[in-house]
């Protein structure tokens, strides 16, 4: 394990995860020789029930809370819709897909999948839809390698898919039950940073604090 180190615990589709992409950038930016490991949450992974207007509207009060601490825009094309099932896992999947093949965009993937469900509208829980969101991540970092067919057949692989169980159950066993959780490892030890949304100016001096330590 590298001698310092990022655990980000968190699910696309989670609106404090996407409130707190600026925040994880900006520490990024102060440590950007720390590498980040993703592990996906699976926020409502398996979901199969339509989301009803009940909870569109209870997670438009989310979104709306999430706006005004972060700024991050949002749009409520999928809360708008009378057949959309809130099932998280694909778009998990997704980038645990990006992360076993292309590990350093693994995080961009995160953050487009982000952008391309709440501020573009995109039902990120269909294939199709989160094979064009890697091939713009690969456009932006002029990565040749891009494959739209490799893609969706490793993502809709069973060895992909357990591989994204696996990461939910790793969350679980370590009894994270919010998200975004980040964590740094200085040596062989975890340390909590963010059970939560956290600003910058929080995250950059806890990890200074953790990794300025003996």
């Amino acid at each position: 394990m590298a001698e310092r180190l990022l655990v980000y615990v968190a699910d696309p589709m989670c609106s404090w995860c996407y409130g707190f992409a600026p925040e994880l950038g900006a520490l990024c930016e102060r440590y950007p020789d720390v590498p980040v490991h993703l592990v996906m949450g699976g926020l409502r992974a398996y979901n199969t029930k339509v989301m009803d207007r009940a909870m569109a509207q209870t997670l438009g009060h989310h979104w709306e809370e999430v706006h005004r601490k972060s700024g991050q825009p949002f749009t409520r094309t999928q809360l708008e819709r009378d057949d959309f099932v809130y099932d998280t896992e694909p778009a998990c999947r997704a980038v645990v897909t990006v992360r076993e093949n292309n590990a350093p965009l693994a995080l961009p993937m995160l953050h487009a999948v982000q952008r391309a469900f709440y501020a573009q509208g995109l039902d990120v829980t269909r294939g199709a839809v989160l094979t064009d969101v890697y091939a713009s991540v690969c456009a932006a970092a002029d990565d040749s390698e891009f494959d739209a067919t490799a893609f969706l057949a490793e993502f809709e692989g069973d060895a992909v898919k357990a591989t994204t169980r696996d990461d939910f159950v790793l969350a679980q066993e370590w009894g994270i039950r919010g998200f975004p959780t980040l964590l740094a490892v200085h040596g062989e030890r975890p340390h909590l940073i963010a059970p939560g949304y956290m600003k910058a100016s929080g995250l950059i001096e806890r990890t200074r604090e953790i990794f300025e330590a003996a």
